[in-house]
């Protein structure tokens, strides 16, 4: 039964035990970020209620922080922490700093000036005046601000799968990456849920009287260990291999499955976003990679491609894809486009990419030295005659290619255009083309078949024995299910590949994946 046959239930059953995990990881992440957050902002809170000269800085600075985007905020937590729980930890609770320490501040200080004297004057000190006055009657405040950041939390968790932190996010971004629902909504139903369930729990916990609620500040610690083992005991992998694969990477033939299948590899793996993989390797925090084989990265980390000797990844053409009613709309389209075929090999791909990822220029300017170098590069008519919207992924061979094609619309046609690069992962982009959001952007034939198409077993078999094979049958498939051309292939090969850090392959005696296999196997 293949995945678009599926039933959400049917797929939620299938992989009970991952979701179970994930949602246990999700719960983690979401429960100790917010202690921590509760440790740290309901005492700032007190501070600025009582030195509210300071109230102005502390709320600005928690401010500030929270305004950082997610994905930003979590970037930056990687050189400090590395991958996995840590970061991702951090970087939830400086979310959920804002909304606590601000009620605690609103409810304190909105504590009446007559009752504050009334305590004073019957004796109490400073002290009991905190805990047995401004607490109890700020309290429905204060939860107030903590039931946001749990709301926040829970959302923003989903992106620490980015980092190699699990959650839900690995559903999700899985889905998106391979076309998915099933996936998408077993990731995302359950997050959502879990948002009203601790919204809902918290507003029982508000309606607590505060004398009730100094007790179940004793499960506190409790709690955070609890999660804390979680945490170690699901990521301790001992002396084993770690291996870092994309979602997408984890749920195709060519990725994780065939080398279950067809290398019987068994090994210690954690889902990570291709942005930060290669720098997880180099910084040995992780051990195998899926890389991809014209990164320029490779060279950029001094990683070594295994040998896939069992060949489960074939070679694929990349390639613009068109809706075929774009072409029609724009004549002379479909001729610029093509002005890049065969004009980059796999070389020639892994150098410029390594320009964008380690010498930082900028995509406009390796297209444009790639054009002029290859006398391809004409400059802007500013035409008039209508605009082209062009699409990418999000990493830098796709931002490059779509660089040059807008270069060579521009030069080459009357036509203007619109860049909507950086669209995610592979199902943003298609569905972007199908639902006339973009003109056309780079795609590759094996995406196309595995991911897009997903023909049978047998059909994949039959139709990957060469590249050329692929392209044929995805051109004409595409052609028929969804008006939507392949034009001529660039050039370049960009099929997976896994990767190791040289040194570490060297030492190891590791040249093939079933050498990886085989070190696995004996240890």
């Amino acid at each position: 039964m293949n995945d678009q046959q599926q039933t959400l239930w049917q797929f939620m059953q299938q992989q009970s035990d991952k979701l179970l995990t994930q949602t246990l990881e999700h719960i983690g992440l979401t429960l100790v970020s917010l202690l921590i957050a509760v440790v740290i902002g309901l005492p700032l809170g007190i501070l600025i209620a009582r030195k509210r000269q300071l109230s102005g800085t502390v709320l600005g600075i928690a401010g500030v922080l929270q305004t950082i985007p997610s994905i930003a905020l979590l970037g930056f937590m990687i050189p400090l922490l590395g991958i996995g729980a840590k970061p991702a930890i951090v970087a939830l609770f400086l979310y959920a700093l804002l909304p606590i320490i601000r009620n605690t501040y609103t409810g304190i200080t909105g504590v009446e000036a007559s009752v504050k004297e009334a305590a004073l004057a019957m004796g109490m000190s400073a002290r009991q005046i905190l805990f047995k006055v401004e607490l109890p009657l700020a309290m429905p405040v204060i939860l107030a601000g903590i039931r946001t950041a749990t709301v926040i939390n829970v959302g923003v968790a989903t992106l620490a799968s980015y980092i190699a932190a699990g959650g839900l996010g690995e559903f999700i971004f899985g889905g998106i990456s391979l076309n998915n629902s099933n996936m998408i909504l077993a990731g995302a139903i359950p997050a959502a849920l879990l948002a009203i369930l601790f919204d809902v729990l918290l507003s029982v916990v508000q309606r607590v009287s505060f004398k009730k609620l100094q007790y179940g500040l004793y499960a506190v610690p409790v709690i955070v260990v609890a999660f804390a083992l979680f945490y170690l005991i699901t990521s301790a992998s001992g002396n084993e291999l770690t291996a870092g694969f994309t979602p997408e990477f984890m749920g195709r033939q060519d990725g994780n499955l065939g080398l279950q299948q067809k290398y019987g590899l068994k090994i210690h793996t954690t889902v990570i976003n291709d942005a930060v993989m290669y720098k997880a390797a180099f910084e040995k925090q992780i051990d195998v990679i899926s890389g991809y084989s014209t990164d320029g990265r490779l060279k950029a980390f001094n990683l070594v491609v295994l040998d896939d000797d069992k060949k489960i990844f074939p070679p694929y053409y990349a390639a613009p894809i068109v809706r075929s009613d774009a072409l029609k709309k724009y004549p002379g389209l479909e001729d610029a486009l093509n002005l890049l075929s065969g004009h980059i090999n796999d070389s020639v791909m892994t150098d410029l990419n390594y320009r964008t990822d380690q010498l930082h220029q900028t995509p406009e300017r390796v297209a444009k030295d790639f054009l002029v170098a290859n006398k391809l590069f004409k400059p802007s008519r500013n035409g008039k005659a209508g605009v082209i919207r062009i699409g990418s992924k999000v990493f830098g061979e796709q931002y490059i290619l779509a660089e040059m094609y807008r270069m060579l619309i521009e030069g080459n046609t009357e036509y203007t255009t619109l860049a909507k690069t950086g669209l995610g992962g592979t199902k943003i982009c298609f569905d972007a083309l199908t639902n006339n959001q973009i003109d056309f952007y780079p795609e590759y034939t094996g995406t196309g078949l595995l991911v897009l198409l997903q023909p049978s077993a047998q059909k994949v078999k039959e139709v990957t024995v060469d590249k050329q094979k692929t392209y044929d049958y995805v051109q004409q498939q595409f052609n028929k299910n969804y008006h939507i051309k392949w034009l001529k292939p660039i050039g370049f090969n960009n099929a997976y590949a896994l990767m190791m850090r040289k040194q570490q392959a060297d030492d190891l005696g590791i040249k093939t994946i079933s050498d990886l296999k085989h070190f696995l196997d004996r240890n």
